[in-house]
């Protein structure tokens, strides 16, 4: 169900108990700031979640709020991530899902990798 991406940070959601180590996860990179993980659910051969460590629900909360510190680490850990997994080689697509219009479920910051196979185009129809 879409999240209202202007709410408060919920300290109960799926990724901060990730983050707090409440929830197991498979692990791609882990910095200071920043976690990336294998999607439960993947929609392509490479799925792959980046979160920032911090409370934040969307880009607009992060890059109001979030240290330079934290901005940077959490870009870097995206194309790292893409690295690591290969989808560089071939071209990959990063996807954030902002409120509802969005499609945005998780009210925790998070960006999709995606690739390792073509991804068709940018909007279903």
């Amino acid at each position: 169900m879409p999240i209202d991406a202007k709410a408060p940070y919920d300290p109960a959601n799926i990724f901060a108990r990730i983050i707090r180590g409440e929830l197991p996860n498979r692990t791609v990179l882990e910095t200071e700031h920043s976690l990336a993980f294998h999607d439960i659910n993947p929609l392509a051969p490479i799925h792959v979640l980046v979160i920032p460590k911090g409370n934040y629900v969307s880009w607009d909360d992060f890059t109001e709020k979030a240290s330079e510190a934290e901005i940077t680490d959490f870009v870097r850990a995206v194309g790292q991530v893409a690295r690591m997994t290969g989808a560089d080689a071939q071209g990959y697509r990063l996807l954030s899902n902002v409120g509802k219009r969005g499609g945005q479920e998780v009210p925790h910051l998070h960006v999709h990798v995606f690739g390792g196979q073509p991804l068709g185009p940018m909007l279903a129809r």
